[in-house]
């Protein structure tokens, strides 16, 4: 065995029990991953709840009802509930516009705290919109709270120019947030670096705690036993991309090094893209899966691309295991779950080395780090790892050392649980004598 499991997952419990807020406004836990607009802080948010949970702490989950019918309080797990909050239509809406709709959630979830027979001891915002909310309950209850971004308007805005979609008021909204939020959650390094250069927020403020995975859901399976129960060749190179298909994430740039790799290596190499939203028939894609096709058919791999679509979470771990390698190549990349997920299957990962990426694949002993948009780069690495099956197994066995050291779920609660008290505490030293918050001068929720 590579790492002592037991000792590593060994749980620590909070001595007091917490009554916890967690915002997500347009990512619910109850979502299918890799579906439109779903991606890691759906991911995040169920997981960090459910240990939390497991942990005795009581979390309610806010959300946006985005389907009709929605029921509005749903008893997920033992001591979970998620809360679907009538704020804007009852369908998708996508996350650039729901800014209109912010204000109405925010009064729907102090209405609703205000009901409780106990209040909430913090709240959790995740996303610049769900601080919003937060900042409104502190104002309003005097609940303090902490936030978790995700994605940072102005490296989005960097990344992506005029792609970026968001109200230019968000990179305000994020700043003021970040001058008065009780704690400040990052990713990983780079995004607490971002924080400080870009915004200017006080690094005693800021914590890093990463995003992580699921022992219980992903694991290795043997590589044989993965590709036949998926109907895959044996004797192929197979590389994985697997996450929400938008351009952001640069997964033209994975299709050309399949080309080149079979160009300039004869490596007989098939890429599998897992996620999104494919059509069943040929001219009704989503317009990212189209504009992927043609790029894969101009470059002539149409028949060694594969678009799966989204896949259940149970299934997961046998695609990452049926990989050779996982290559991941975002412009932007807040943090990125998908390199730890392959990590927790032994594969060794390609990665752009941008954000939480940098962080999680350490260069040269759990895979490779290039710069994005650069598909000579990665198909250099692939031909390595294909050429040397020992390097690539020893990546993929330091890869899953390092999951398991670094970033289970339940490490990942723990970091939390302990941010969340920092900030109660020093809420509670901030008191008035009448027991309520010092109010800010001003509320995001509001319009100006």
């Amino acid at each position: 065995m590579l790492f002592d499991q037991k000792q590593v997952l060994e749980r620590v419990v909070q001595p007091d029990i917490r009554r916890v807020a967690l915002i997500s406004d347009h990512a619910s836990p109850l979502a299918r991953p890799g579906s439109l607009d779903c991606g890691g802080q759906n991911v995040y948010v169920a997981n960090l709840a459910r240990e939390l949970a497991l942990a005795g702490h009581l979390v309610d989950i806010f959300t946006r009802r985005d389907t009709m019918g929605q029921q509005q309080l749903v008893h997920w797990r033992e001591n979970i509930r998620v809360i679907h909050v009538p704020a804007g239509p009852p369908h998708f809406v996508p996350r650039e516009q729901l800014l209109p709709f912010i204000e109405g959630f925010a009064r729907f979830v102090t209405r609703f705290a205000r009901r409780q027979a106990c209040p909430y001891d913090i709240s959790h915002a995740n996303f610049f919109m769900s601080g919003m909310i937060a900042q409104h309950l502190k104002q309003v209850l005097g609940i303090p709270y902490v936030i978790s971004f995700h994605a940072l308007g102005h490296v989005r805005r960097l990344a992506e120019g005029s792609a970026d979609a968001f109200p230019p008021a968000r990179v305000r909204i994020e700043d003021s947030l970040m001058r008065q939020a009780d704690r400040i959650i990052a990713a990983c390094p780079q995004d607490r670096q971002d924080m400080e250069y870009l915004y200017g927020a006080a690094a005693s403020r800021i914590d890093i705690a990463p995003c992580g995975f699921d022992p219980q859901e992903l694991w290795p399976v043997p590589a044989r036993l993965a590709r036949h129960k998926l109907g895959l060749a044996q004797g192929k190179f197979i590389v994985l991309h697997l996450g929400r298909i938008v351009p952001r994430k640069g997964i033209d740039t994975v299709i050309e090094s399949i080309a080149l790799l079979r160009a300039q290596h004869g490596i007989d190499a098939e890429l599998l893209i897992v996620g999104g939203d494919v059509a069943p028939r040929l001219g009704s894609d989503t317009p990212e899966v189209a504009r992927l096709r043609a790029v894969a058919h101009r470059l002539g791999v149409q028949d060694h691309v594969v678009f799966t679509g989204r896949k259940d979470r149970c299934e997961l771990r046998y695609y990452y295991s049926a990989a050779d390698v996982f290559v991941t190549t975002p412009w932007y990349e807040p943090f990125g779950i998908t390199p730890v997920e392959a990590m927790a299957c032994a594969r060794p990962v390609i990665g752009a080395e941008v954000g939480g990426i940098k962080s999680t694949v350490v260069d040269g002993e759990s895979g490779f780090l290039v710069p994005p948009r650069d598909a000579a780069a990665v198909t250099e690495r692939l031909a390595v790892l294909r050429a040397n099956p020992a390097l690539a197994r020893s990546m993929g066995d330091e890869g899953l050392r390092r999951a398991y050291q670094h970033y289970t779920w339940r490490s990942v609660a723990q970091k939390a649980a302990a941010i969340y008290a920092k900030a109660t505490n020093a809420a509670t030293a901030m008191a008035t004598p009448a027991g309520r918050m010092n109010r800010p001068d001003s509320d995001p929720c509001r319009s100006d």
